[in-house]
């Protein structure tokens, strides 16, 4: 039976801790004895029973009667199995919620039925929308504050079902109940005969169950080990698996290397899924560091020195561009700018405005800057989300939108200005950049192209792998970190090229999306992307030089396609596919595109 996360959130007094300590009781998943036990605690102290103490883990909590940290507790319905996320309320406590409901699959709001949506709930609403919670069902609760009055239920009802929408949240149904006695949670309520809909947890199991499909896999690396000679690399399985066998790419490094054990203390494993804390030992001696994060070759996490972030922000000392901080995303920290505030969200209207500054519980539209490129995911990830630290103390905490590795802005050419140049040249520049697996016919067009441009009258300057090999890339290797580097020196030249009025011509293998992204951001309006595509089959066999050969046996190491990724164009501005098309129709679809570009541009 799958386990479905349900986080419980609202505001401080509206009752959360005592509607799941409830269901608990009522479901019969508190161990024998555990309720007696409270009535008796209760008497000794000569307070009143509170519900909510079965839940509270610390003396602090039960002094107070306000829950300090998201409490998880499971529990299993005819349908299928829960776990509730008990989420802090008090507006102290909202820190602990970005990390108490980032990993559930959708939330119960309650709302107090006299007290009606409050500014705490809106806040929460927010909060709950900006971790990506798909869906969310209201338990409006306290309803003998209102005298069971239904007039009262369908009014908060409709005030939630508006506040809902302008959150962005879909309302999978609303349930009048009052907690403390058990109405309307597990069973239904004498006490409310007009209400003829479904309990909560009713409500609850005829949610859709979270998508089945499986994440790529994430491993956070925790820390390293040394057991005698051996390494071992602990950390979580965020998502998706890791097996004895497996080729993982490292990021930010890229480096690869292949599972040769899974450390599952005290004993060892074949394999591990999402959620399992383990060691796992590699096949070369790599250097890994704490926050470093594995993943199979096809679908690594993105690198990204520059995020578009929906930041919530907590802290009681205001915010302001330009002030520095640390992000924690997965377990790497990174040193980041808060370079823009675009937009403010007003709690009241949930519409948004310009800010210069973020007060205490703003929810924000934000761009960060970070020095080291960030190891980070989009959707649906432990890496999609990210908490803010400053001076050691969480500050805030937030979800990514976007993520490159470009600047904002880049800087004016120096002595004459590109516009001037073509005004001179009558040709506007541009790159043109192939990218595919080794063998797939790259270079072979490149060449022809740029022939086929001169003859045209066009200047045009073709550069590949090798040439640029011997000189200015000649001190990097093959591992992913270098290929990266490869293709960002390369996408600096093109784009100076295109600067200068020429037609760059690229042929490279550059193997990752991310990249290709830079170069393409280094040249932007003038980047056009063009996937030479070839099956590998088709690249072995047109292999003279035997580098697939060499590599299926072990003799190279990060050979794109065999033991090192290789991401094909999501959206590239032309395919030519080398399987389909022999080298004279290749060359001629290729310049066709070109001269169209000429044409257009000039």
């Amino acid at each position: 039976m799958n386990t479905v996360p349900i986080v419980v959130a609202g505001h401080v007094d509206h009752g959360k801790s005592t509607l799941v300590a409830r269901i608990l009781l009522d479901s019969g998943h508190f161990a024998d004895g555990k309720y007696e036990e409270l009535l008796a605690a209760a008497r000794r102290r000569g307070i009143a029973v509170e519900l909510s103490f079965l839940l509270d883990a610390f003396q602090l909590e039960r002094d107070q009667a306000v829950t300090i940290d998201a409490t998880r507790v499971w529990f299993a319905s005819p349908r299928r199995r829960y776990e509730i996320i008990d989420a802090p309320g008090h507006v102290a406590f909202v820190r602990h919620m970005v990390s108490g409901a980032a990993d559930a699959a959708a939330a119960v709001l309650l709302v107090d039925a006299a007290e009606g949506v409050s500014e705490q709930t809106r806040r929460h609403a927010l909060l709950l929308a900006l971790l990506g919670l798909p869906t969310c069902a209201v338990a409006v609760n306290k309803m003998d504050a209102v005298a069971f009055s239904e007039a009262a239920f369908r009014a908060t009802a409709s005030a939630v079902v508006a506040m809902l929408s302008a959150a962005g949240l879909a309302c999978a149904g609303i349930v009048p109940t009052v907690a403390r006695d058990g109405d309307n949670l597990v069973r239904g309520s004498a006490r409310l005969p007009w209400y003829g809909g479904p309990t909560l947890v009713e409500l609850l199991d005829a949610l859709e169950a979270p998508e089945a499909r499986e994440r790529p896999t994430r491993f956070l690396v925790h820390d390293v080990y040394r057991r005698g000679d051996e390494r071992v690399l602990v950390g979580s399985v965020a998502s998706g698996r890791i097996a004895e066998g497996m080729t993982l790419a490292f990021s930010p490094s890229r480096e690869t290397a292949t599972v040769t054990g899974v450390v599952r203390f005290p004993e060892a494993r074949h394999a591990a899924v999402a959620g399992e804390e383990i060691g796992i030992t590699i096949d070369r001696p790599l250097f890994i560091e704490p926050g470093d994060v594995a993943s199979e070759l096809i679908g690594p996490p993105t690198l990204a020195r520059h995020v578009e972030a929906d930041l919530f922000w907590l802290d009681a000392e205001p915010a302001h561009a330009q002030d520095a901080f640390v992000l924690r995303c997965g377990t790497r920290d990174g040193a980041v700018t808060l370079t823009a505030i675009r937009s403010v969200v007003d709690v009241a209207t949930f519409a948004t405005d310009t800010a210069d500054r973020l007060a205490r519980n703003d929810v924000a539209d934000v761009v960060l800057h970070a020095v080291r490129p960030l190891v980070v995911d989009l959707e649906g990830s432990a890496l999609a989300r990210f908490a803010l630290y400053r001076g050691g103390r969480i500050v805030g905490g937030g979800r990514l939108r976007a993520a490159t590795n470009a600047p904002a802005e880049r800087p004016r050419s120096a002595n004459v200005f590109a516009s001037e140049r073509r005004a001179r040249t009558r040709e506007p520049g541009f790159v043109v950049w192939l990218t595919g697996l080794p063998c797939s016919g790259k270079s072979t067009l490149a060449e022809r192209l740029a022939a086929t441009l001169a003859e045209d009258g066009v200047d045009a300057y073709v550069l590949d792998g090798d040439r640029l090999r011997t000189g200015l890339n000649g001190d990097l290797g093959f591992s992913l970190a270098d290929r990266s580097e490869n293709v960002r020196r390369t996408g600096e030249v093109a784009a100076l090229f295109a600067d200068a009025g020429l037609v760059a011509i690229v042929a490279l293998v550059s193997p990752m999306r991310d990249d290709r992204a830079r170069a393409r951001a280094a040249a932007p309006g003038h980047f056009y992307e063009i996937a030479v595509q070839a099956t590998l089959a088709t690249c072995e066999r047109r292999d003279v030089k035997g580098l697939y050969r060499r590599a299926r046996a072990g003799e190279l190491r990060d050979f794109t396609g065999i033991d090192s990724p290789y991401e094909a164009p999501a959206a590239p501005d032309l395919v030519v596919d080398t399987d389909v098309h022999d080298l004279e129709a290749g060359a001629a679809v290729l310049t066709d595109f070109v001269r169209a570009l000429l044409l257009r541009r000039s």
